[in-house]
Order: C-alpha cells, then sequence, then structure tokens
C-alpha cells in the first residue's frame, strides 16, 4: 500500500524553525520526484519546494527562497523540509507528495500525496 505520513508540524513563533519529515511507505522515493505544497484557509494548494529524482532540478517558491530546505534521505525512504525564520504568512497545512515523472512543481503533476500536518506561526 502506497502512503505517505508527514511529521514535525506545529505551532512555532515568529523567526522559529521547524523541520518536516515525510515517511515513505509502499514504493522507493528514489524513483520519484518529490515536492511539499501547504494550503492556507481560503486559498489554493501551492507548490512550496520540489525536488527531481537526482536532486539536480529544485524549485523554491520566492516566498520561501533562502529559508526553506527541500531533502531526502533515500536509506529511510524519508523526504525533509527544513523551514527556518518561518513568519505569520507561512501558516498553512503542509503536504509532500511523489511525481513519478517530474516537469513542474504543480498540483496536477503529483500522483501520491500524504495526509498533512498543520504548521501555525504564531505569537
Amino acid at each position: 500500500q502506497v502512503q505517505l505520513v508527514e511529521s514535525g508540524g506545529g505551532l512555532v513563533q515568529p523567526g522559529g524553525s521547524l523541520r518536516l519529515s515525510c515517511a515513505a511507505s509502499g514504493f522507493t522515493l528514489d524513483y520519484y520526484a518529490i515536492g511539499w505544497f501547504r494550503q492556507a484557509p481560503g486559498k489554493e494548494r501551492e507548490g512550496v519546494s520540489c525536488s527531481s529524482t537526482n536532486h539536480n532540478n529544485t524549485y523554491y517558491a520566492d516566498s520561501v527562497k533562502g529559508r526553506y530546505g527541500i531533502t531526502r534521505d533515500n536509506a529511510k525512504n524519508t523526504v525533509y523540509l527544513q523551514m527556518n525564520n518561518l513568519q505569520p504568512q507561512d501558516t498553512a497545512v503542509y503536504y509532500c507528495a511523489a511525481a513519478k515523472v517530474y516537469y513542474s512543481c504543480d498540483y496536477d503533476v503529483f500522483d501520491y500525496w500524504g495526509q498533512g500536518t498543520q504548521v501555525t506561526v504564531s505569537s
């Protein structure tokens, strides 16, 4: 059974950091592009960061460039999103996703999705 399970969300003060994890099971993450998306209340789901299979094509949304970092540990079949200097506008449900064929960090490119983890940035 194919599954992606996110963890690491929570409440953090502005300027703080969080690291999200996404554990994959039922398939080998090595062969998939990976992505992190987020959706705030009343807004569309947006691509935050995506990375191709061999990690030589990595995308960051302008709003997170310089603050977020996407990595993967293929031995653990896990993807991470390091988020630094978090701001209230980063508050959203964050989703990880995997794509067999990757050409852009867009919602409809990705095949498998996790259930999401809430990130709230507030003082």
